[in-house]
């Protein structure tokens, strides 16, 4: 049986509905959290029936759009108003677009990557830190990637590479107040079949073939040569938002079987 770690703890879990965000907010739930899921997709209610099942304390979910500053605004607010405080922050939201030469990338998917993998962090981040420096307490976990040194991926890198600058920027600034800023950086995850895709257009050969090298070398690049499953990114995410790790902060952890990133 898990430890009761997030018993009486509220903990707000962004890109919630699948993969790894999904497993954080089961996880979470074991261990008695009150949890605010936080997506776009009307999956989200799935999970938190889950949650729920998985005894969590109380369960509330809100879809909105990360990548805009309204909507972090708005799942922060939602999770003041119902349980009247956060005290973990999972920004979890992200994920590669699209796989291929840097050259190749049009000027509109660069920034769409960027929006993607960093500005839902830096809104989360941004919105949730007056009420954690009210408390002086609370705790900030990204999901950033081991992927900042990868091939085929240079605007995810520089969006992840950003997510990890900020981690130890605002951990530096905000021990001060007892909050604990730390990321994990996931290395190849097996999620299965997504169920929202984050990328409609189908795939030609040349682009299939682009992201093969992805996939090879994310095997090649591991001790293990396996991708992880959510639930072993989850384990990290959770012990650096849990108070076993209280004396940790500013430090981005890879979770990649043995690449470090």
């Amino acid at each position: 049986m898990r430890a009761e770690r997030f018993k009486n703890k509220v903990a707000v879990v962004t890109g919630a509905a699948q993969g790894i965000g999904r497993a954080v907010a089961l996880q979470m739930a074991v261990e008695k959290a009150s949890l605010l899921l936080v997506d776009r997709s009307e999956i989200i209610k799935e999970v938190a029936e889950e949650a729920l099942a998985a005894g969590a304390a109380a369960v509330q979910t809100i879809n909105v759009d990360l990548e805009q500053y309204a909507g972090a605004c708005k799942a922060i607010d939602a999770a003041v108003s119902h349980f009247g405080r956060i005290d973990i922050l999972v920004n979890n939201v992200g994920g590669t677009i699209w796989a291929k030469p840097y050259e190749a990338y049009e000027e509109e998917q660069v920034e769409a990557e960027i929006r993607r993998s960093l500005f839902p962090t830096l809104w989360c981040c941004h919105a949730v830190l007056a009420q954690m420096q009210k408390q002086q307490s609370g705790v900030i976990v990204n999901v950033s990637s081991i992927a900042t040194k990868g091939l085929n991926r240079v605007p995810y890198a520089a969006a992840k590479g950003g997510v990890n600058a900020m981690t130890v920027c605002m951990a530096f600034e905000n021990a001060k107040h007892g909050i604990r800023v730390n990321a994990v950086a996931p290395g190849g995850t097996d999620v299965g079949e997504r169920r929202i895709p984050r990328n409609n257009d189908t795939m030609n050969q040349q682009e299939k073939d682009w992201y093969q090298t992805i996939v090879d070398q994310t095997i090649d690049s591991t001790f293990m040569k396996r991708y992880s499953v959510p639930e072993e990114q989850a384990n990290a995410i959770l012990f650096l938002a849990s108070d076993e790790a209280s004396y940790i902060t500013g430090t981005v952890l890879p979770v990649g079987g043995g690449d470090q990133g």
